[in-house]
């Protein structure tokens, strides 16, 4: 047998150990919760992407009336049953003005995911950047930062973005809503940096790094920013239900999105009133939300319990 023969059986026989990352993708292809909320996930993200092309297809848009569509002479109710649920409108319409519940859902899913993604981003830019400042420098400026945390997650955010939101215009409310969620919402992120910065930069191989002569830019983006990528991930992935939720019920108070803009947590708020003529209009934009924010939870959980069992191993 030659060496060569032989090493290339020995490679066959022992193959080369699978990164964290497969671990964790492979734990979570056979997790069926997983599977099923990322498949809800993805459905509502095509639904949001091809909104307009919903419109089209349908021959509605999300501000469109269709008197046709309502009775006038019961109040306004939708024709037909189930809330008017018909080969023209397949998710029914609204009592009053006849607007399409399908284009309206669609459209308030492109709202949810716009305002909770743009916000985590921001979220998380600002948790990473400060919280590694205060982690890394301490001092001075570790005080400043974590007392300015301490500050924010003093207030009750909720009714504070309440009342924030009320003294402001209405025009460019997505703006305002991404903004304030993110001022209330990054000392969270920030507090869990902070702290495995604060593990990290006296681990021994920073220390080799830094001996060896590693500027503080290496030691941030090489040595320690990697070692926070799982925190981050799982962080971030949890926080998106979270701020939907969060749009949602400051929609539902009237100081989110401004009509007529569709919003979930908007169309749950004028159903209330209809609840007992026309419960599906309250129901289906209820069960959207409660799957979305369901799903996204689900897989948050999976991943965080697929990183910490790919790092265990």
């Amino acid at each position: 047998m030659t060496i060569a023969t032989a090493t290339a059986r020995d490679a066959k026989a022992d193959p080369a150990p699978a990164t964290a990352g497969r671990r964790i993708m492979g734990a979570l292809l056979h997790d069926r919760a997983a599977l099923l909320s990322a498949g809800f996930i993805a459905l509502m993200l095509l639904m949001a992407l091809c909104a307009p092309l919903i419109s089209a297809l349908t021959g509605h848009g999300p501000t469109t009336f269709d008197m046709s569509a309502v009775d006038v002479d019961t109040g306004g109710t939708p024709k037909g049953s189930f809330g008017g649920i018909s080969a023209d409108h397949l998710l029914g319409v609204e009592p009053l003005n006849g607007r399409d519940v399908l284009a309206r859902i669609a459209y308030g899913a492109r709202v949810s995911f716009l305002i909770a993604a743009s916000a985590t981003v921001l979220t998380t830019l600002l948790g990473v950047v400060l919280g590694m400042l205060a982690g890394f420098y301490g001092g001075w400026v570790d005080q400043v930062v974590s007392r300015v945390m301490d500050f924010l997650m003093a207030f009750p955010a909720l009714i504070f973005m309440i009342a924030i939101l009320s003294s402001l215009p209405a025009g460019n409310r997505s703006y305002l809503l991404v903004v304030v969620i993110s001022v209330f919402g990054w000392p969270y992120l920030a507090r869990v940096v902070r702290g495995q910065t604060l593990t990290l930069a006296n681990r021994d191989f920073v220390e080799a790094a830094r001996a060896s002569g590693a500027s503080t830019r290496a030691l941030v983006f090489k040595e320690i920013l990697p070692n926070l990528r799982s925190s981050l991930i799982v962080m971030t992935t949890l926080a998106v239900p979270g701020y939907i939720g969060t749009e949602a019920g400051l929609s539902f108070l009237g100081v989110g999105v401004s009509p007529p803009t569709p919003s979930w947590g908007q169309m749950i708020s004028s159903s209330v009133s209809w609840y007992a003529v026309d419960p599906l209009y309250f129901a289906i934009p209820g069960l959207f939300l409660f799957l979305t924010v369901l799903s996204l939870t689900v897989l948050g959980d999976r991943i965080r319990a697929a990183t910490d069992a790919g790092e265990a191993s």
